[in-house]
């Protein structure tokens, strides 16, 4: 698959790109280990922390199609840099909040605008502007390995700091770590050669947004993206609950997330080279079935490290691999003009499902004891996604494709 990135030039775009992610969404896929030490120094309880938690998910999704729609007008350099420096500034703050409405700003709001402005739908646009056609697959798989590397490296510095030097230290330990994102910021955002200009009778942005969201294939493809936003906000926020539930210590669930981030980068990079090789809608629907039945599995298993381990390495194949192709169908129905807004969008529709699984799954722990009838849902929604994407309107690949 790496072939089409066959420059040093296409290389350094995908990797400073993959290097940005890893950061934004390192940080942010290990805020569930932060929920157990708030609870104990805040005493706001897990309902409230999930609640900030899932204004987070919400408003990283809300300002995916904004941070795109400026960086497709104005280009990407600002929106990284203004997005690193907002994750930081919210990570800083969060130790001195002490009230939910407090956490809210800091973790919902700051830290999860920050880590948005400098995520998927500004980078892969930014990155598939400055790359040829046959290298935005295999670009889109590396980026988004970088990503779930990131998971796979914070996850256990973070647990590790956090018994360390406690979990105050830990959450100035990540703002200083966001920092170190900044200088790649120059390498995505270099000026084009060859800026993209409207062509003659092409959509212009408003006009692209409004094609877009009558478009029923483009439906299908954020209904089945809704239950990828709630599967993984769930479980990011409360795995390290569900592993305490469990009678297990609390690094199993840090090594879980750690073996989910390793595990995706191979999902990743295979999800990549699908792109070029098969139906992107065939590849999402294989991806949500198998989480259904993965959830399934789970609920029938003893609960045991290798459990919770082996059903981390499971999900972590498909965990954020839906994004190359996800990204892909829009490009393919819409082109990459308005990639980074319309993708956003689309990321928008993933997290206020991320919303509902991150604020659900503290609903369910308060009232029922357990998050028994989340992980039912989950199985749900899982297999209505995967059925969502049969519809979608998507040509065969011709066989000079793969």
């Amino acid at each position: 698959m790496f072939r089409t990135l066959n420059q040093p030039a296409l290389w350094t775009v995908t990797l400073a790109a993959a290097g940005i992610l890893m950061v934004t969404m390192g940080a942010r896929q290990s805020l569930g280990l932060f929920v157990s030490p708030l609870n104990t120094a805040t005493g706001l309880g897990v309902a409230s922390i999930s609640l900030a938690l899932a204004v987070g998910q919400f408003a990283w999704g809300a300002v995916q199609p904004l941070a795109g729609a400026v960086a497709d007008r104005y280009g990407p350099g600002r929106v990284l840099l203004g997005g690193l420096l907002l994750l930081a500034l919210g990570s800083a703050i969060t130790p001195l909040m002490s009230s939910t409405w407090g956490l809210v700003v800091s973790l919902g709001l700051l830290s999860a605008v920050g880590s948005g402005a400098g995520s998927f739908s500004v980078l892969i646009g930014a990155s598939s502007q400055r790359l040829p056609l046959e290298a935005r697959g295999a670009a889109s798989g590396v980026i988004n390995a970088g990503g779930s590397f990131g998971q796979f490296v914070f996850a256990p510095i973070l647990q590790a700091l956090i018994q360390s030097i406690g979990w105050m230290g830990a959450m100035w330990s990540l703002a200083l770590m966001t920092l170190a994102a900044v200088p790649l910021v120059p390498a995505v955002s270099k000026p084009l050669a060859d800026p993209p200009r409207r062509a003659s009778g092409e959509a212009g942005l408003w006009r692209s947004v409004q094609e877009a969201m009558a478009d029923r294939s483009y439906q299908f493809l954020n209904l089945g993206f809704f239950t990828c936003g709630f599967h993984i906000a769930f479980l990011v926020t409360h795995l390290p609950g569900e592993v305490a539930l469990c009678g297990l210590p609390s690094a199993v669930a840090s090594w879980a997330l750690a073996i989910i981030g390793l595990s995706n980068i191979v999902g990743s990079l295979y999800a990549g080279s699908c792109v070029a090789r098969y139906r992107s809608k065939i590849v999402l629907f294989w991806m949500y079935a198998s989480r259904a039945l993965m959830i399934a599995l789970y609920l029938a298993a003893p609960k045991t490290d290798l459990t919770f381990y082996v059903f981390a390495a499971g999900l972590g194949f498909t965990w954020l691999a839906t994004v190359p192709p996800t990204a892909a169908i829009v490009g393919k129905l819409f082109g990459v003009r308005y990639l980074g807004t319309l993708f956003g969008m689309s990321l928008l529709s993933h997290q206020i499902g991320g919303f509902f699984g991150a604020y659900l799954g503290g609903i369910a722990l308060t009232e029922f004891g357990d998050y028994a009838w989340m992980w039912y849902a989950d199985i749900v929604l899982a297999a209505g996604a995967a059925l969502c994407n049969l519809p979608i309107r998507e040509a065969a690949l011709t066989r000079q494709a793969t």
